[in-house]
């Protein structure tokens, strides 16, 4: 509140006359005008940003609720996805497997097919086995050196013909065998047993000593005239001369044997040429001696050895009984551990590599 002005103190000069009444109503009416003014555009301010307070919370609605939508229809195809990957896996899993069920297939038909369809180097090993057993089979059944001579010198041409370094200590081995077969000395087993089975069959043909007979005496010319009683006296003579027999002979007098024993006396003979037919198959020499040495004996001893049947028997024994046979002949255990011990390491070789199956998820 202004402070109130002298009446008799005149104004100074230069100085501003003091306002009256209608100019502080004026004032105040103006500072009341402006705060309405103030009051009206702060309303108005107000009011529009309450409006755009309003729109914005319309709009951020508007839009979270299609962001919501949005996001659920992300979940629901998230969801939709999860179900296609899951059951992708699942497809995925069981290609797998099938994949991994048709390698180990494959892994087996390629070891089938190795084992049905083996390789030329197998081929060739397998076919000089089974040579080297066939010869080994010769020489320990017939003894046939020859044969099994030519067996060793196939086996070997056919491992000459591989031409692989593995083979040899196989073809070493072979050499050792050939070597030591051919300082065997040759025996024709076939002819021994042919002369045998001849000699069998001439058991039944030659005569025992027993039944050796003189030859008939030539008869004598009867003269020309003879008178009765001397023809009766030499009748009488004639049949008692025959009813005794004399005989010179420089060697000992043969057995007799019974008529029913010269059939098992035959038989043993045949027993004994068979027995020794059996032995010189088998290679073994004292047997074949010892047989041919008694059925010489019995042939001196029990049948007649001045007929021709009888020579012929008892020199063919003898030639058999001269041959020497060895007792032993050497047998391919060497070349047949060679070959299975290179077949075993050709089947024991490592298998070629199958690739990994992928691992399931």
């Amino acid at each position: 509140m202004s402070d109130p002005v002298d009446p008799a103190v005149p104004p100074q000069a230069g100085a501003p006359a003091p306002a009256g009444p209608a100019t502080r109503l004026a004032s105040r009416g103006f500072v009341a005008g402006a705060f309405a003014l103030a009051a009206a555009g702060l309303l108005a301010v107000w009011l529009d940003v309450r409006r755009d307070v309003h729109l914005l919370r319309e709009e951020s609605a508007r839009r979270l609720a299609a962001a919501e939508a949005a996001a659920a229809q992300a979940r629901e195809r998230g969801n939709r996805l999860d179900g296609e990957v899951r059951e992708a896996q699942a497809k995925l899993a069981l290609l797998e497997a099938r994949v991994g069920e048709s390698q180990s297939q494959q892994a087996a038909l390629e070891a089938l097919y190795r084992e049905l369809a083996p390789s030329r180097d197998d081929l060739a090993l397998a076919e000089v086995e089974q040579i080297l057993l066939i010869a080994n089979q010769q020489l320990a059944l017939a003894g046939n050196v020859p044969a099994a001579l030519a067996a060793l010198q196939l086996a070997d041409g056919k491992l000459a013909r591989l031409d692989r370094p593995q083979v040899a200590p196989l073809r070493r081995a072979l050499a050792r065998d050939v070597e030591r077969l051919r300082a065997v000395p040759f025996v024709d087993i076939t002819a021994i047993t042919l002369k045998l089975d001849a000699a069998i069959a001439q058991v039944d043909t030659v005569p025992l000593a027993r039944d050796e007979r003189l030859p008939p005496p030539k008869p004598e010319a009867p003269p020309a005239e003879r008178p009765a009683w001397r023809r009766l006296l030499d009748d009488a003579w004639d049949e008692l001369r025959s009813l005794v027999r004399l005989e010179v002979s420089e060697r000992p007098m043969a057995p007799l044997v019974a008529r029913e024993q010269a059939y098992f006396l035959r038989e043993n003979l045949r027993l004994r040429l068979l027995s020794a037919r059996v032995a010189i198959l088998g290679r073994q020499q004292a047997s074949f001696k010892a047989d041919l040495r008694a059925a010489l004996a019995w042939t001196r001893q029990y049948f007649d050895m001045r007929t021709k049947q009888g020579q012929a028997l008892q020199e063919s024994l003898g030639q058999m009984l001269a041959i020497a046979v060895p007792d032993d002949l050497p047998d391919l255990a060497a070349s047949l551990d060679a070959v299975r011990a290179l077949k075993a390491v050709q089947e024991h070789r490592a298998p070629p590599p199958v690739p990994p199956s992928r691992p399931g998820r």
